[in-house]
């Protein structure tokens, strides 16, 4: 059984209950782990606030060494942990690496970064005696990084990344049913030189992550998930005044205009829709296509979704077929099910696609729809797995009304070469992203986050570090 990361240390649960992680692929038991409870959380965090006072006076310099040892500590794994994370997640090898080589890349971003936190300094009027001003950067105190079953590790990296930078503890809770991988590369840090308590991992459910959320000891909350759990987080926190970002849901549209590059666009929304099976937050998820190019963009889509193949990944797909694995659990599965016979119903014609296979594994045939109506739950929740939508419009008036006629607002796309449509899908897409021409892609360089129900904050970017500082000012006087 894998334990706990507490302090340093590896423990059980003190309850003694534990849950089981499944394989998707074949529905079997891989390991258990701990079932955290109140208990623990409390101990976790009493760990990270104790390793806090040492760890926040650490030279910058030294917190970025220790994170670049860590770093490459797992590089070294990383064929390993992409292994395990097929086992968890379901998700094909190569997709695995992938995750893995983004971790890394953002906790090298971070890691650059540690040093180059910067306040201000400025004159300030004599009234009262001459003096000057300064703003300082302090770290916040303990962190709590909760994530989701998705992307276990490149989600772990955009939190604990620019909270170790600055100067921050951290109790980081996984999704209860993708929980190895992230225990392994906590562990990883600490062998390779991570004062103990710098970094924790409790496992567990829904009591563990509202045990952290709303520990008085926790000053910083980030969490991603569904909109339904972030609005409990906020609840949580929010009587504590804690520091809270939340990244949930996403339905992004994309708008493809008469003069885009057809194939390219099939190729970024094929990949952008059934990567992961389609269990994205950023993911195309709603298709507006022009008319005078929708039977083209059609034609290549269903050609190029019938090369997916559906199987374990870490079995190797033959070219010219593309490996897609299971979906996370049956119920997420059976969620998508009905979201797909809602459409139906209500008149929608699938295009490809739309079943279970038989045999085990929570698979979904990728599945492309098409005249749903705009009021099914195909378009108005967000849709977690790998079902595409498309619609027909007549101009941009149309699409740009149809992309914002949602309450998530994560990423948007548009693919064209004109100037001004580029300009209006900037300035009129309620999106916290919107790409030109590509794949919707979470760089690290920028910031990631959301309007209306796909949440507050942001991560990525030089902007996430000022979610983990507080700014103080200090004024200096007597300089008479």
């Amino acid at each position: 059984m894998a334990e706990l990361l507490i302090g340093g240390e590896r423990t059980a649960a003190k309850s003694g209950e534990e849950i089981p992680v499944v394989n998707p692929a074949n529905e079997e038991t891989l390991e258990s782990v701990p079932k955290a409870g109140p208990e623990d959380v409390d101990a976790a965090v009493a760990a990270a606030k104790a390793a806090f006072e040492e760890w926040s006076r650490t030279d910058a310099d030294e917190r970025a060494s220790l994170m670049r040892e860590g770093i490459a500590r797992i590089k070294g794994e990383q064929k390993e942990l992409a292994r395990l994370l097929v086992q968890e997640n379901g998700k094909p090898f190569a997709e695995a690496m992938g995750e893995i080589s983004h971790f890394l890349h953002g906790m090298s971003y971070y890691a650059d970064l540690a040093s180059k936190i910067q306040g201000s300094y400025t004159e300030l009027p004599s009234a009262l005696g001459r003096s000057y001003g300064m703003v300082i950067k302090r770290p916040v105190g303990v962190c709590a990084a909760i994530t989701p079953f998705n992307f276990p590790l490149t989600l772990l990296g955009t939190k604990i990344g620019p909270a170790l930078a600055a100067g921050n503890t951290v109790v980081a809770k996984p999704a209860e049913t993708t929980p190895l991988a992230t225990l392994r590369v906590a562990q990883l840090m600490q062998e390779a030189g991570l004062p103990a308590g710098v970094l924790n991992v409790v496992t567990g459910g829904a009591e563990a992550g509202e045990a952290l959320a709303g520990h008085p000891g926790v000053r910083r909350v980030a969490f991603t998930g569904s909109t339904g759990v972030g609005r409990r987080i906020m609840e949580l926190a929010g009587p504590q005044f804690k520091r809270v970002t939340v990244e949930l849901g996403g339905s992004d549209p994309v708008i493809i205009c008469p003069d885009a590059d057809v194939e390219s666009a099939v190729r970024g929304v094929t990949i952008g829709r059934f990567f992961n099976a389609g269990q994205a937050c950023l993911a195309a998820k709603r298709v507006y296509v022009f008319e005078e190019v929708y039977d083209q963009f059609m034609e290549s889509l269903l050609k190029r979704v019938a090369r997916y193949e559906l199987g374990d990944g870490l079995e190797k797909a033959e070219k010219p077929k593309v490996r897609m694995g299971p979906m996370h659990t049956d119920r997420y599965r059976q969620q998508i099910s009905d979201q797909l016979q809602d459409a139906v119903d209500k008149g929608a014609k699938v295009a490809c696609g739309g079943g279970f296979p038989d045999g085990r594994g929570y698979f979904f045939e990728p599945t492309v729809v098409e005249d749903a109506p705009h009021g099914s739950r195909l378009a108005t929740e967000e849709v977690f797995g790998p079902v595409l939508p498309v619609w027909r419009v007549s101009g941009m008036d149309e699409a740009i009304r149809l992309a914002n006629d949602s309450p998530y607002g994560l990423g948007s796309s548009i693919w064209t070469q004109n100037v001004k449509w580029v300009h209006r899908a900037a300035q009129e897409i309620e999106a916290g992203m919107t790409w030109v021409n590509q794949l919707h892609y979470g760089y690290d360089e920028l910031p990631f986050g959301g309007v209306k129900q796909s949440g507050i904050g942001r991560e990525h970017g030089q902007e996430a570090i000022e979610y983990y500082v507080e700014s103080k000012a200090v004024v200096v006087g007597g300089l008479d």
